[in-house]
């Protein structure tokens, strides 16, 4: 997977209201594994351990899926969510170390609000 280019100029564009109202609005649309990795990156934003510099990853990587207009428009099914999905995934490879299992726990709670039980093997992806 290609890595995104600056995607921390993004980080203006995050803010937490904006971040809920988007994943509820396409959080069945975009599929399991868009928001596990998008609530993880949230959770570890919200710690007490992120640093300054992985704080502004999240924060681009975020504000790069709030964006309403981007590289691939959300509207196309199955593609639409794949530019998104790569900017979190760079986010994550950049700041897994700070992923407890409480975090996962936190974002496997959110999960389970929106989507019912949720399979732990639902939720794998490679990075």
């Amino acid at each position: 997977m290609e890595e995104p280019k600056d995607v921390e100029k993004y980080a203006s564009l995050y803010s937490e209201n904006k971040f809920w109202e988007k994943l509820k609005g396409f959080a069945k649309k975009a599929g399991l594994k868009v928001v596990y990795v998008a609530l993880l990156l949230y959770y570890v934003l919200t710690s007490d351990t992120c640093s300054r510099e992985d704080k502004l990853k999240i924060c681009g990587a975020l504000g790069y899926l709030i964006l309403p207009f981007d590289l691939i428009p959300d509207v196309i099914p199955i593609l639409g969510f794949s530019d998104d999905l790569a900017a979190l995934i760079w986010a994550y490879k950049n700041i897994k170390a700070n992923v407890t299992p409480d975090i996962k726990a936190q974002a496997k709670v959110q999960l389970s609000v929106w989507f019912g039980p949720v399979d732990d093997k639902d939720l794998e992806f490679e990075l």
